[in-house]
């Protein structure tokens, strides 16, 4: 069945490829299009375009649908193009007539586009929990190792004196970052779309206030060609929240797979969590984290790939927006399990507590011994000159006692402040 069916068969292969995975997809989108569609019916019964008992039996057939296409194992036939033909199809065959008129006042791509908009709202949510859990997880390990100290690196090079409680509480505070961009996107897509028809709206009276408030929605995509154009954007704007978090990820999973090499030493993964080598037998890979650094950058890369599927296009819908299914739909799969796994295994990690006590890291001692010199009255340039030659003379001896104080050090990492950045989600 096809919502445009006229009567006759298209070509086999052009369906074939029209149809694409939709499928597939689409079941990911079911329930949200029998929930929209028991909005859509209340809503013709509301102003007169159908009639009461129709609404109702449309409304408690479509109830009565909703745990079916839930569950896990339901499928889209072949015979069907995509859910919403399922759905009415199977509305027909139940309720006659009344089924037939469950298109009333409404698009295919209306269909798809309030679908996707709550399907998205309730993935971000998702996103948004999982974000707070790993905050959550990535705080508790600052507080534990807040006291331990960690060498700091530029350029790959030994830096400056940190902490384990600065670098796990830092990609902490960056999650928050990356949860204001949901927040962002969150917004974008809790807007109700539905009414817009093919995007120039609808000749009949329909209550576009009602769906709204029916579905949940905080607010109503007001104009119907702006309407339309939200398929493409939300999604787009969706991405680029999942790739702010991404890039945290990736950045994380990278420093642990570096710290773990033996040339670092600061971490291990208790050896549960790692894999082995087919000829090595010492070896104990951190494969999960350089997976969920693979993945990651996957998703990084997701904005730019809707942003190229939508360029150029005119307002209107076009079948090109149909391909943005499939790409976020994997980017928002593929988060949520580099989030689930990295809240799984990040109580495994564990530090070098005596890392900071090697002999090749008394360089990073350089500037707070440089600056115990000023602070007894020697100037900036002449300290600076003076620690140059010790260290380039071998006869450098560090002060590893001069204190941070100040918000955001290793003395003063202000998890406090940090955490109430998270009360604010």
């Amino acid at each position: 069945m096809k919502l445009w069916d006229k009567g006759y068969n298209v070509d086999q292969q052009i369906e074939q490829f029209t149809v694409g995975n939709d499928r597939i997809l689409d079941i990911k989108l079911a329930p949200y299009d029998v929930k929209a569609s028991i909005a859509h019916a209340q809503m013709l019964a509301k102003v007169g375009l159908i009639t009461s008992e129709e609404g109702e039996a449309l409304v408690a057939a479509l109830e009565a649908m909703l745990p079916e296409v839930s569950a896990p194992g339901f499928t889209i036939e072949a015979n069907f193009e995509d859910i919403h033909s399922k759905i009415e199809h199977e509305l027909i065959a139940q309720l006659g007539d009344a089924g037939k008129k469950i298109h009333t006042a409404r698009s295919r791509n209306d269909q798809v586009l309030v679908a996707m908009h709550l399907y998205l709202k309730d993935e971000l949510q998702t996103i948004k929990n999982l974000c707070l859990a790993l905050f959550d997880g990535l705080m508790q390990a600052a507080a534990n190792h807040k006291d331990v100290a960690l060498p700091g690196y530029t350029h790959l090079q030994v830096a400056m004196p940190s902490s384990f409680g600065l670098w796990f509480s830092a990609y902490a505070e960056s999650l928050i970052d990356d949860l204001y961009l949901v927040d962002a996107a969150l917004k974008v897509v809790d807007q109700n779309p539905l009414g817009s028809a093919a995007g120039y709206g609808s000749c009949f009276p329909v209550d576009r206030e009602f769906t709204t408030q029916a579905l949940g929605f905080a607010q109503l995509k007001v104009n119907a060609v702006a309407a339309q154009m939200s398929r493409g954007k939300s999604e787009k704007t969706t991405a680029y929240a999942l790739a702010s978090i991404a890039g945290t990820l990736s950045k994380f999973a990278m420093d642990v797979c570096l710290y773990m090499s033996q040339n670092f030493g600061f971490l291990s993964l208790s050896k549960e969590y790692t894999t082995g080598s087919s000829i090595m037998p010492h070896k104990k890979n951190p494969d999960v984290f350089e997976l969920i650094r693979a993945h990651c950058n996957k998703i990084s890369n997701v904005p730019n790939e809707l942003t190229l599927l939508t360029s150029n296009l005119p307002s209107g819908y076009h079948r090109d927006l149909q391909l943005l299914k499939e790409t976020i739909v994997n980017a928002l799969e593929g988060l949520k399990s580099c989030l689930e796994i990295s809240i799984h295994a990040l109580p495994e990690i564990n530090v070098n507590t005596d890392i900071i006590n090697t002999p090749m890291y008394d360089a990073i001692y350089s500037v707070d011994t440089l600056n115990d010199l000023i602070a007894n009255g020697m100037s900036f340039r002449d300290a600076y000159k003076h620690i140059g030659a010790q260290i380039d003379a071998g006869t450098f001896t560090p002060n590893k006692n001069v204190p941070h104080t100040h918000t955001g050090s290793i003395g003063n990492p202000g998890l406090d402040l940090i955490k109430a950045k998270r009360n604010t989600k």
